[in-house]
């Protein structure tokens, strides 16, 4: 009688999960690009929203402070 080679049998349940895998993210990815209107620039009566940039001073950032140079000398 033969073995049976598990590793095997482990593999294509493996490649048949990724492959189910696949095919449910290509279904959703179709699902939102057909909900996505293929026009995506904004209506005229609408103002286009504000585009941030690193220059904008409402984010709040954490302070970094750097040692300096004249302190790590001094300690010598």
């Amino acid at each position: 009688m033969a073995k049976p080679n598990y590793s095997f049998e482990k593999r294509q349940r493996e490649l048949a999960k990724k492959k189910k895998q696949e095919e449910k993210d290509a279904k959703k990815r179709d699902a939102k690009a057909s909900a996505q209107p293929d026009d995506a620039t904004p209506p005229a009566d609408e103002p286009a929203s504000p585009v941030t940039t690193d220059t904008d001073t409402t984010v709040a950032r954490p302070k970094v402070h750097l040692r300096s140079t004249k302190t790590a000398d001094a300690g010598s």
